[in-house]
């Protein structure tokens, strides 16, 4: 094909833009290029970064009401659970009930204590005068410390200590079951106090492995930690090791780009670009104040996807012009102008669809669309602009044209594999192969569920370090580390009124009962548990008590976090198996239900708040944010195609293969239990953003041939000569450097880069082989090939 053929007369726009790329191509690339090093230098300053409140959805009912009473339930929300286990084999010492283990203990709560950013006031262990042993005598009520006053380590004072913990109450919760570890509970603020800056989690999570793990584990004690602090260090600490993939990802997709052209320069310019593209997403996201946290991790990843697959429509348009005899500007001058729209169209789709994301009121996310926008647009500069000017100077090398010229002669594979499903009898079996794999996936996506699907911290892998430690405290604990907390609203000294306690208690009596509780705890079992010391210990007292001085005399000695000051509030602490999906919605529907058919004036049973509360508001954000969200990205795309395309029938073509696809992967997910999270949804939208690029290109070429009056079969064969390698060749790049993510120590990014992989694969083969079916069904150039 000549190059007259492929390329058509610009219009007055295109020339002038034409001309002001080429004519002053000098210039720009100066401009360019200065710009790539001056945000390089930002990008090396972009920090890790992780946010509890940018993790949770600001603006939710649950949120709101757990904010409200923020300060009274601060050590109820974002807390480190630190373990102390005896691992000492001798029979005698076996247990915390002696010096050595006391000491131990002792010293990692002192140094718990002192770490910047720990709530101080709300620390708790055996070893802090909050935590009190209480216990009915003839006289009434006697208790005190744990620890005693004048605690020396003496046997004696072993035994007093022995005495008091089983007095406490704590057992179970403080210590456990076994009696073979204590648990340190260290409630976090949001700002650290000694900066005046966002609590770092990163830098947290160093510090408890330094100061607490490294330093205190032996032979003989064993440190576990737990919380979302630590789930986040951990998460950060895996994530860096991303960098790692991202080479890899670069190695494999030079070998395969130089595979593809076999000009080494041509390779080598794409690739710059695309990781400077990646330099400069980085560098603007400094300069707005963002840092980068473990779930925008992939966005480098993309971005630099995003650049290799415009590059290689770029290298392989230049490729193909100078073989038919152009010169170096010429053949860039010819790429970029038969590219650009198409490439632009495609990229402002992207960017467009990944700003859908915004919706979603959720920061880390909406920093995520942020970013991945920024980088989309960096890409029209650089990969759209840049490149076609630095192949204006060097051109492709001689090994190249060589290659290319006896590839020109011969009928290359993609060719020769999909040309055929632009006639009907293939083009009949790829939509009915369609049609099968739309059931398929509906029928699966039935299984997919929203939230979390597995115990522990399900980003983590099963056997990493933090979810065996969550699952010790699981196995050995009574109480568990996923809390649900319900908060009782009243008036003002309203909260401990006879009956306020009486609806708390029923409406405790109904939580116990629903699958997946632990245990419920509130100030109507401290009232209980008062009377009943009171009491001589009486049975028959055990109970709420209608004479309002006694309730207030019950209460006496209520612990921190059950009531707050002006008694208008009174958690209701739900302690769950997990914080699986169907948990948390099996607590919602049942404080939802209670409050339907109880209607209590000047009671309110208000969710939520704890780290399973909030879990339960985020799967509610995602749950009504995921259709919306997908309804945005589509009709963005939709609209934007139709501009482009000026038909309603190419509009199809290029959608219908996306949104099988969005399909599918539904239906993976449910098949491999992948749930729709904060680390899952992006990815939805991200992959019918780049999966939008393929039909754009196709349709751009299908465009000048039809234009041509080309029949659909040659029109198709026309595409698949000009872009449909560079297609398949893109398709088949992006899914393997994302496919390495599987080996990730993050088990979310091993789902994302599962799903990446298959939607890239198939968007790429949907694009190939459906397109032109649809086309035929559409009758799209049938005109022509009865001419």
């Amino acid at each position: 094909m000549s190059t007259k053929k492929n390329s058509h007369s610009p219009s007055a726009l295109e020339q002038i833009i034409e001309n002001f790329v080429f004519k002053h191509r000098a210039l720009m690339m100066t401009i360019i290029v200065t710009c790539i090093a001056l945000l390089t230098i930002q990008a090396v300053k972009v920090k890790p970064e992780a946010s509890f409140t940018k993790m949770i959805p600001g603006s939710h009912t649950y949120v709101t009401n757990f904010l409200t009473y923020k300060k009274e339930l601060a050590d109820l929300g974002n807390v480190i659970r630190i373990v102390v286990e005896n691992t000492n084999d001798d029979n005698k010492d076996s247990d915390i009930f002696n010096a050595d283990f006391q000491q131990t203990l002792k010293e990692v709560t002192d140094e718990v204590f002192f770490i910047s950013g720990i709530n101080r006031d709300g620390l708790k262990s055996l070893w802090t005068p909050n935590v009190r042993w209480q216990e009915v005598t003839e006289e009434g009520f006697v208790g005190g410390a744990v620890i005693p006053d004048g605690y020396d380590g003496s046997a004696e004072m072993i035994e007093r200590v022995k005495a008091n913990v089983f007095k406490s109450g704590q057992i179970g919760v403080l210590v456990a079951n076994n009696f073979q570890s204590a648990i340190i509970i260290a409630p976090l603020q949001d700002i650290n106090p000694e900066t005046g800056l966002p609590l770092d989690y990163r830098a947290l999570s160093t510090v408890l492995e330094e100061k607490i793990r490294d330093k205190y584990s032996s032979k003989n004690v064993t440190i576990r930690i737990v919380g979302f602090a630590k789930v986040v260090g951990d998460l950060i600490d895996g994530a860096l090791q991303v960098v790692a993939f991202f080479g890899l990802a670069v190695l494999i997709t030079f070998v395969l780009l130089w595979l593809y052209s076999r000009c080494l320069r041509s390779t080598i310019s794409v690739l710059v670009f695309s990781i400077f593209a990646v330099f400069c997403q980085l560098g603007i996201l400094n300069l707005l104040g963002f840092g980068i946290n473990p779930y925008s991790m992939l966005v480098p990843f993309l971005v630099f996807a995003i650049g290799v697959s415009h590059g290689v429509q770029i290298i392989n348009s230049i490729i193909h012009h100078s073989v038919t005899g152009a010169s170096n500007i010429d053949s860039a001058k010819l790429a970029f102008r038969s590219l650009y729209i198409a490439g632009i169209t495609a990229l402002v789709s992207d960017a467009i669809g990944f700003t859908t994301l915004m919706i979603i009121d959720i920061a880390v996310i909406r920093e995520l669309a942020i970013a991945a926008s920024i980088g989309v647009a960096i890409i029209i500069v650089t990969n759209l602009i840049a490149l076609p000017i630095l192949m204006s100077y060097i051109g492709v090398s001689p090994a190249g044209l060589k290659y290319a010229r006896q590839s020109a002669h011969k009928t290359g594979i993609v060719e020769s594999l999909f040309k055929n499903f632009a006639k009907p009898p293939l083009a009949k079996i790829a939509l009915a192969v369609g049609i099968c794999c739309l059931i398929l996936g509906l029928y699966f996506s039935q299984s997919m569920k929203i939230g979390d699907l597995d115990a522990g911290a399900p980003e983590l892998r099963p056997d990493s370090r933090y979810n065996l430690d969550n699952a010790y405290i699981v196995d050995n604990y009574s109480t568990s580390t996923d809390l649900f907390v319900i908060m009782v609203k009243t008036d003002v000294e309203q909260c401990a009124q006879y009956q306020t306690l009486v609806w708390v208690d029923q409406f405790q009596w109904q939580l116990r009962n629903v699958a997946g509780v632990q245990a419920v705890k509130s100030v109507a079992d401290v009232s209980k548990f008062g009377l009943f010391g009171m009491n001589e210990g009486s049975l028959k007292w055990y109970g709420l008590n209608r004479n309002q001085l006694m309730t207030n005399a019950s209460l006496s000695k209520t612990p921190q976090g059950l009531m707050n000051k002006d008694c208008s509030m009174v958690p209701v602490l739900v302690f769950l198996n997990d914080h699986k999906a169907q948990t948390l919605d099996n607590v919602v529907k049942a404080v939802e239900k209670f409050n339907a058919e109880n209607q209590i004036e000047g009671i309110e049973f208000l969710m939520a708040a704890g780290n399973a509360g909030i879990e339960s508001a985020t799967n509610m954000v995602i749950e009504e944010a995921e259709t919306e969200m997908l309804l945005w990205v589509y009709s963005i795309v939709i609209i934007i195609c139709l501009i482009t395309f000026r038909s309603g029938r190419i509009v199809i073509c290029i959608i219908t293969p996306l949104i099988l696809t969005s399909i599918m992967s539904q239906g993976l997910m449910g098949i491999l239990g992948i749930g729709v999270k904060v680390a899952t949804l992006p990815v939805i939208a991200l992959g019918v953003g780049i999966g939008v690029d393929y039909g754009i290109y196709i349709f751009s070429k299908v465009k000048e041939a039809l234009g041509q009056g080309k029949s659909l079969y040659m029109t198709y064969r026309y595409a698949l000569n000009q872009t449909g390698k560079a297609v398949a060749f893109t398709g088949i790049t992006l899914a393997i450097g994302v496919a390495t993510w599987v080996f990730s120590p993050i088990k979310f990014q091993a789902d994302m880069g599962i799903l990446l992989t298959f939607m890239f694969i198939f968007n790429m083969l949907g694009a190939l082989t459906l397109i032109p079916a649809i086309a035929w069904l559409l009758n799209i150039g049938s005109h022509r090939t009865k001419k």
